[in-house]
């Protein structure tokens, strides 16, 4: 299966997208679809074996909309594309203002003119069949479609008003002669255009705000590099890089591929990436990452990733899926948007009937009236922005402050956490323990300090990584161990000349029913109220040596721990450390709950426990044994700065080592979610209050009766109107 997003074209409404996502899913091979309409894209999973992107855009063209799936230049295409629909809807729009104000006008003040009529319908002609001429081409395809979306209500409303009044300017006398006057209704025809556009164009404008998170990153990436070939220099496009290139980046420039340093040294701005503002020295063998800014001297490099295999890349894509993903209120909205353009027809059609049979031919102008105003005022857009630009903002806010959120269900689920589970290793401590103190048996072999290191070496764990670098310092030299295995939550098991050898925790210890002693139990007592972890090595008969590992407290965790609880969620421990130690640093941070001597199992089943009780759980953690946990949880987090396996698992990843982010991605969650339900309610309100309006409800009571002309403002208001609440987030302060 491959997975991609391609912007989508020509789409007006909610209906379009879901138009072109139903058309999409129905073709062989597709295995997921999803059109993000405030986006302007589609994002899905397919089979290359079973259908290719040509295939896939010649189906979306023939219900009349357009993919561009050129995945080399696709950003730059779809700019240009956005600008180039941006410039026309804005001509189109003076145009028909220009040309609508005029009109009214004449409406109001000069109808009784000789020729008024004639002139209105001249100068309505260009606002209709070149202002809103997408309203008809784009209506007479959804027609053929045997579909209907925002711009079948624009194209009726309006044709109706026009050709209504053109059938009384050229005929009057067939009402004069039944003693009524021939009304036209131009200005309304020409003014629903204008404000239908003038509202497209305020939604374009603020949707582009939307997608400034991700097009900021996009920024981050340079256009050129400067290659190193036989003959010197050359400046070459990004896409033409490939692995091994070598690559001077000079003092100021981006640095344009993930590689690493092999010639110069100089310090680089990585705050864009990992939140760090201070710039880190890279020297020959540092990493350096693509979109960093090399701040004073010049290297070379040699690219190790490039293209979309960046960490930058990767990082885009994970925010544009994001982005383009449905939350699960979605789905019901776009139940709704499916059946509502054929139910505001019928509604209208209602509306002309119902007046008719209470008034009869005296209130056939008023029927007219309130028929048009019906398919203007009603507003799938607003339906249909509701969802995807709050999500779209929520999710752009998160990138820029390094938290990277899956998809639009993670980002749903996180604000109902009330339970949130943290690893010790790597999330509240530092990730990088270190050896402080050691006790050795008397008259301890010299060899055995090398054969715990040759095993030591071989343990991906970090305390394993500490015990290592202690030992190196040491001088001690590295035998070939026999056999070694690595238990999880527990220790290591090795054979050296015929001899079995163990280092591992306390109940390892005891399960191969180690003798300690008094003093060693006193002694790592007191290391374990100093909040160190302790390992125990020996062989068959004996201890040999013990190791107190301190791996430090994040600044930030306490506090974040606070924040947490200040917001009525539980904070839970999970530790391989014994007790003891678990104990005095849960005691530190203020967390009451805790698990030490956890297996990774373990943390599975913990994780379960607290779900049967009812908690909604996140789970935070940085390395392979927390994976199950991760995948168990509610909510799965990841630090950024873990294993490749805690990301790929996680809902969400905090980029940086700062534990603070957490509180903050559960804040951002909140706003993001309430916004969401503010912009559905009043979407829902405006069409559930303005369409009874629209139809002449208040006729009765205070004889109102909505103008088409206003209907149309309405419902231009009523679009701008979401997109504006959900980019109040923008600017807001999470």
């Amino acid at each position: 299966m491959k997975k991609c997003t391609l912007p989508v074209l020509e789409m007006s409404c909610s209906v379009c997208a879901n138009n072109v996502e139903n058309k999409v899913k129905s073709l062989p091979g597709i295995h997921t679809a999803a059109v993000n309409f405030a986006a302007n894209t589609l994002t899905i999973e397919y089979d290359p074996e079973q259908i290719a992107l040509p295939q896939i855009k010649a189906e979306v063209q023939s219900i009349g909309y357009d993919l561009i799936i050129d995945e080399e230049n696709q950003e730059e295409i779809q700019e240009e594309a956005q600008k180039t629909h941006y410039s026309l809807l804005k001509k189109k729009t003076i145009t028909a203002w220009g040309l609508s104000i005029p009109v009214m006008l004449l409406a109001m003040f000069f109808m009784h003119l000789p020729g008024s009529k004639w002139i209105m319908m001249i100068l309505t002609l260009p606002i209709l069949f070149y202002a809103g001429s997408d309203f008809y081409i784009h209506a007479w395809r959804q027609a053929k479609q045997h579909t209907a979306n925002m711009d079948t209500l624009v194209a009726l409303s309006t044709s109706i008003a026009f050709l209504f009044s053109l059938a009384n300017t050229i005929y009057p006398q067939f009402w004069t002669a039944q003693g009524m006057e021939a009304h036209v209704y131009y200005e309304a025809a020409g003014m629903i255009i204008a404000f239908v556009l003038l509202g497209k164009l305020m939604e374009e404008r603020a949707k582009n705000s939307t997608t400034s998170a991700i097009k900021g990153l996009m920024g981050l990436q340079p256009k050129t590099a400067r290659k190193i070939t036989e003959t010197g220099e050359v400046e070459v496009a990004i896409g033409q890089l490939q692995p091994n290139d070598q690559i001077s980046v000079r003092p100021g420039e981006k640095i344009p591929v993930d590689g690493v340093v092999v010639e110069g040294g100089s310090y680089v701005d990585e705050s864009m990436i990992s939140g760090e503002a201070i710039p880190v020295k890279k020297q020959p063998g540092d990493r350096v990452l693509a979109g960093t800014i090399n701040q004073r001297g010049t290297f070379i490099l040699k690219a190790t990733q490039v293209g979309s295999t960046t960490i930058l890349a990767q990082i885009i894509r994970m925010v544009q899926e994001a982005q383009g993903s449905k939350a699960p209120v979605q789905k019901t909205v776009d139940r709704i948007s499916r059946i509502f353009v054929p139910t505001v027809i019928s509604i209208s059609v209602i509306t002309f009937i119902a007046w008719i049979a209470i008034g009869g031919n005296h209130y056939f102008s008023q029927a007219l009236l309130s028929a048009v105003s019906v398919l203007v005022i009603a507003c799938p857009c607003a339906l249909g922005l509701a969802t995807p630009t709050a999500l779209m903002v929520g999710i752009g806010k998160g990138a820029k402050h390094h938290i990277l959120i899956k998809d639009a269900y993670a980002l749903e689920n996180l604000c109902k956490v009330n339970c949130v589970v943290l690893d010790k290793t790597g999330t509240l401590t530092e990730g990088h323990p270190t050896v402080t103190d050691t006790w050795w048996t008397s008259n301890a072999d010299p060899i055995l300090s090398s054969i715990l290191l040759a095993a030591e070496q071989k343990s991906e764990h970090p305390v394993a990584t500490a015990i290592s670098e202690y030992l190196e310092k040491e001088g001690c030299v590295t035998p070939k161990i026999n056999s070694f295995e690595s238990i999880p939550g527990k220790g290591i098991e090795f054979t050296f000349e015929g001899h079995e050898y163990w280092a591992g925790n306390l109940s390892f210890a005891k399960a191969r029913q180690t003798k300690l002693s008094e003093d060693i139990l006193l002694l790592t007592d007191r290391w374990a109220q100093g909040n160190k972890s302790v390992v125990y090595y020996g062989d068959e008969n004996r201890l040999i040596a013990v190791f107190a590992i301190n791996d430090s407290l994040k600044p930030t965790s306490a506090q974040a721990v606070r924040l947490l609880k200040r917001k009525n969620i539980e904070v839970h421990m999970l530790t391989g450390d014994e007790k003891k130690t678990a104990q005095a640093i849960a005691q530190s941070l203020g967390i009451e709950h805790i698990q030490s001597e956890v297996m990774p199992a373990d943390k599975e089943t913990y994780i379960k426990e607290l779900q049967q009780k009812g908690k909604n759980v996140a789970m935070v953690g940085d390395g392979i044994n927390d994976s199950q946990a991760l995948a168990r949880a509610d909510v799965s987090i990841a630090m950024g700065k873990g294993t490749d396996i805690a990301m790929d698992v996680a809902m969400v990843t905090l980029i940086t080592s700062d534990l603070l982010l957490l509180p903050k991605a559960i804040r951002l969650s909140q706003k993001t979610v309430r916004l969401i339900h503010q912009n559905l309610f009043w979407a829902f309100i405006y069409n559930v209050i303005s369409i009874p309006v629209a139809a002449g409800i208040l006729f009765p009571i205070n004889g109102m009766l909505l103008n088409p002309m206003w209907a149309s403002a309405a419902m231009a208001f009523s679009s701008v109107s979401v997109v504006m609440n959900s980019l109040r987030l923008k600017h807001s302060a999470i």
